[in-house]
């Protein structure tokens, strides 16, 4: 399964940096894959309407169990307030008990680097 085409939510200015953001979410059990996906849809709700976000994708590979995000932030505190709003703050709780090592990087992009390239991020994880 390919990753998810970028979806742009606002458009980044020419003149700054924002926050890039990839996440790995490796489930241990197969049987938490339909939670995860209805808990994926929600997110995508909460994403069309967050605050300070510029855009963002998923690549799902569900036979392996594994999952990343990707998602392009003005700043830190545009992230860290989507993170604690539900229904992301109550699905991370619940889903907590189903995961593997979940990994996380940040790094800095201006507008030419958005929407950052998979693979470069991904290689980012490694070096985390």
């Amino acid at each position: 399964m390919p990753a998810t085409p970028w979806i742009g939510i606002s458009a980044p200015a020419p003149d700054r940096e924002y926050l890039a953001l990839i996440s790995y979410l490796p489930l241990r059990h197969f049987r938490a894959i339909p939670n995860f996906f209805r808990f994926t849809f929600q997110i995508q709700g909460q994403l069309k309407t967050a605050s300070g976000l510029i855009g963002y994708s998923l690549d799902a590979k569900p036979f392996s169990r594994k999952f990343w995000t990707l998602s392009v932030w003005h700043d830190q505190q545009s992230l860290d307030n989507f993170v604690r709003q539900v229904p992301h703050g109550q699905v991370m709780r619940a889903l907590a008990p189903h995961m593997g090592k979940t990994q996380f990087a940040q790094w800095a992009v201006t507008h030419a680097d958005i929407p950052p390239n998979w693979a470069v991020a991904k290689a980012r994880l490694s070096q985390s």
